[in-house]
């Protein structure tokens, strides 16, 4: 009896011992391949090479989070919860897309859905290079092989993980992910900006957070500067996005003062529409939804958004017209030397991403 129990002892020591250093190991292998992109990357111009830009003339961008191209009404992601207005909790599912198939659909969807605007400037944002969450659809080239004969383009880098294990039952994997913006005009240069992100271990799961920052020669010797920004969404108190939105404002106003047109595009993950009831939900307000206004931009800039239909649903669960929790989180900031003619969500019933894209038309004066 003694000696059964001895090596059981020794068995469950041995069991206990692996497990610790099999976690302890990934752990370590975690934060070992950990690494932030560096600050003023420049970025490389591919594409056909435009025209210098005529002010005065009407032009027009569309910013779009594709959502990697998982997104499908039918999808709910694993790090999203919720409330409904009867006071049931409900939380999201998966961390990966469901299938190859869905991600190729989502992506062509999402593409053509954009192309229809025929727009001057298009900002994707979540577009996958190489992410076991998208099942290794490089997105970035189903873009430019579609837009790249009439549009110059960049990829900023934005997320470039290790192999997350979490959660257990779909686990992450590794991923490549980043910012794709095209261009009808020529590109003079174009830098990554890195933005502030989480120091604590938060910092393995969310995105490298970035800008990418692209000078467009005008015909009047002024230069317009393209910038397509993802900023934070999980953010407990905001305290990161507050050091996100001083570094961009810093980089409006050091533009702005060379006499330059600003345009920022991309996914604010803020509410910049005054849109927190705008649309109907049996879900209530989600604590992840802040908002940002005006007054919380540098001097001479303001919010370019619409309320004509929401850009993000809520993720905890399924997509259901008029039950999702929805907002306009997408959209463009402008400095005043630039007149908006337009701003218009494209409402695509949220069909191939959790977010519908906006587009504004606007002149540079």
């Amino acid at each position: 009896m003694k000696r059964a129990l001895k090596i059981t002892a020794v068995v469950l020591a041995v069991i206990v011992g692996a497990l610790i250093l099999t976690v302890g190991g990934y752990a370590l292998y975690v934060v070992l391949q950990y690494s932030r992109i560096e600050d003023h990357l420049p970025l490389e111009i591919g594409g056909k090479k435009g025209d210098a830009i005529e002010a005065g003339e009407e032009l027009s961008a569309l910013t779009y989070n594709i959502g990697f191209g998982a997104y499908a009404q039918d999808f709910s992601f694993f790090m999203d919860s919720g409330t409904m207005l009867d006071g049931t909790k409900v939380s999201g599912k998966y961390a990966k897309a469901r299938s190859k198939e869905i991600v190729e659909e989502n992506t062509r969807g999402a593409l053509s859905a954009a192309k229809e605007q025929n727009a001057d400037f298009y900002l994707f944002q979540e577009v996958d290079t190489d992410a076991d969450r998208s099942h290794h659809i490089n997105q970035f080239r189903y873009f430019y092989e579609d837009l790249g004969d009439g549009y110059a383009y960049t990829f900023a880098e934005n997320f470039h993980s290790a192999n997350l294990l979490y959660p257990f039952n779909d686990p992450i994997g590794k991923s490549n992910s980043g910012l794709a913006t095209f261009f009808a005009y020529s590109v003079i240069s174009a830098e990554r900006r890195q933005y502030p992100v989480d120091k604590g271990f938060a910092k393995f799961f969310d995105l490298d957070r970035c800008f990418a920052v692209h000078y467009l020669s005008v015909d009047n010797g002024r230069q317009l500067v393209l910038i397509n920004s993802h900023m934070s969404a999980y953010d407990e108190g905001g305290k990161i996005r507050h050091q996100q939105l001083a570094l961009l404002n810093s980089v409006l106003q050091e533009e702005y003062a060379k006499g330059n047109y600003v345009v920022v595009g991309g996914d604010f993950n803020h509410d910049i529409a005054d849109s927190l009831h705008a649309f109907a939900t049996r879900q209530e307000v989600p604590e992840w939804v802040y908002v940002l206004k005006n007054e919380d931009l540098a001097e001479h800039f303001s919010f370019a958004a619409a309320k004509n239909a929401p850009t993000c649903r809520s993720t905890d669960m399924p997509y259901e017209k008029g039950v999702n929790y929805s907002v306009v989180l997408d959209g463009f900031v402008v400095s005043d030397n630039v007149t908006v003619v337009s701003v218009e969500n494209v409402d695509t019933d949220f069909k191939y991403s959790d977010h519908n894209p906006a587009v504004m038309k606007f002149i540079l004066d």
